[in-house]
């Protein structure tokens, strides 16, 4: 648990330390700022940011879209961030969280638990580019 929210808990710390040293520097003004910016990144780095993760069993049942990723990943952030409401219409699963997951995605990557990785008509794809995904998600699927 506490390793899917370690870089959003360090993101945030940093931001309190450097805040504190802006209030100690007569900058409260300043301090809050800093404080925004780095509890905006904690957040778009947090698993909070993605649809309710499912497990792998549960993924697979309908034939939608599968996304495996881990939080903290930076193009996961990124496909994530780039589908925008899109990203809903996938499944999502937590390689973290779902052993089961993590294995599929190693049998896709031949070993590595590389991430993202799209299942799509039972075909995976490593890291795909985001309006690639977004175009292969049609209306039927939503």
């Amino acid at each position: 648990m506490l390793r899917r929210w370690r870089l959003a808990l360090l993101t945030a710390a940093c931001g309190v330390l450097i805040a504190f040293v802006k209030v100690g520097d007569g900058s409260p003004g300043g301090a809050v700022f800093v404080l925004l910016i780095f509890l905006g990144l904690a957040l778009a780095v947090s698993p909070q940011v993605f649809p309710r993760p499912e497990s792998a069993a549960e993924a697979g049942a309908d034939g939608r879209p599968v996304v495996y990723w881990r939080p903290g990943c930076p193009y996961c952030i990124r496909l994530r961030a780039r589908l925008g409401p899109d990203a809903a219409r996938l499944h999502w699963v937590d390689i973290w969280r779902d052993p089961e997951g993590a294995a599929a995605v190693r049998e896709i990557t031949g070993g590595d638990e590389t991430v993202p990785t799209v299942v799509l008509g039972g075909q995976g794809y490593v890291n795909p580019d985001p309006s690639w995904v977004r175009d292969q998600i049609t209306p039927a699927q939503a």
